[in-house]
């Protein structure tokens, strides 16, 4: 049986990035009525765009700021803010050339670099993107969002020496954010330094008791000592923060199993298995079926 140790995809752990909302008051010399437009300036779109995304409209805020830096180009939260709600839909190469011309109206914008280096990072571009978040630490040293997205670039580069020194800056400057000490949990365990793993996730979990990863992988390494009843505990709170995360279910079926309560693993694993191929990921909704199979096929009575 095969435990899955699962990865956050990088755009669910950058999630340190938040849209800049700073309500801005308006001035009669920032794009008032240029091309024409009578009424509402680039500040005032500016400020629509982000009660829009306050509201979960994200293309609704796209459409404002983009309006915003029509009519001031040199507008730079308006090309950020851009960029920002543009990554939030999945447009990576629009939210990069966003933040790119978001540094060119402030060159000094620190977190426009940074995430200008984490849409480049998504986009497997990690030469640039490490330079991009470099300069948002000279910049700003204190910077937490940069050196947590400089060390996911480092844990996919394999350093995860250096990552986990990254993470620990981040998790300094950005206290409240669980996303450090997670991808510090994963290099741990990478490292077989499975204590400080144990902790690191715990951590993330402290922070944000609602995170499914963090107490996925927790319950997978409990499974891997043996200790079944505790692990079921952990994918259970898995399961209970994120009902549509597969990961839980099915490392409560292996653990079922591991009980001998072949008839509770079969449902979880029957659930697990609809998730994996309803998000498309068929390889492991097989592994699923299999083990359907295995559970169906076993003679332990029901508890």
């Amino acid at each position: 049986m095969q435990i899955l140790l699962y990865k956050n995809h990088l755009f669910r752990c950058v999630g340190l990035i938040l849209l800049s909302g700073t309500i801005l008051t308006s001035s009669p010399s920032l794009g008032q009525a240029q091309q024409g437009y009578i009424g509402k300036n680039a500040i005032d779109f500016l400020n629509e765009g982000f009660q829009l995304v306050q509201q979960s409209r994200v293309k609704e805020a796209i459409a404002a700021f983009r309006q915003a830096t029509e009519l001031e180009p040199g507008l730079a939260q308006a090309h950020y803010n851009l960029g920002l709600a543009l990554r939030q839909v999945g447009q990576l190469q629009p939210a990069a050339d966003a933040f790119y011309k978001a540094t060119q109206a402030d060159p000094k914008f620190a977190s426009a670099y940074a995430d200008l280096g984490a849409a480049l990072l998504e986009g497997n571009n990690l030469q640039i993107a490490n330079d991009y978040l470099l300069l948002a630490l000279q910049l700003e040293p204190k910077l937490g969002t940069a050196h947590y997205n400089l060390g996911l670039l480092q844990e996919q580069q394999g350093d995860c020496d250096r990552a986990i020194a990254s993470f620990k800056k981040a998790m300094e400057f950005s206290k409240n954010a669980p996303e450090p000490a997670y991808h510090m949990g994963l290099c741990y365990l990478k490292k077989r330094e499975t204590n400080k793993a144990r902790d690191s996730f715990r951590k993330a979990i402290q922070i944000n008791p609602n995170y499914p990863e963090a107490h996925y992988n927790i319950g997978s390494m409990l499974f891997t000592e043996g200790k079944s009843k505790e692990a079921l505990a952990s994918f259970r709170k898995s399961a209970e923060t994120n009902s549509n995360y597969p990961n839980a279910y099915y490392g409560a079926g292996l653990a079922f199993m591991q009980l001998q309560q072949c008839g509770e693993a079969v449902q979880v694993f029957q659930y697990a298995r609809d998730l994996f191929n309803a998000q498309g990921n068929r390889d492991w909704g097989r592994n699923a079926e299999q083990l359907i199979q295995q559970a169906q096929s076993c003679n332990f009575p029901r508890r």
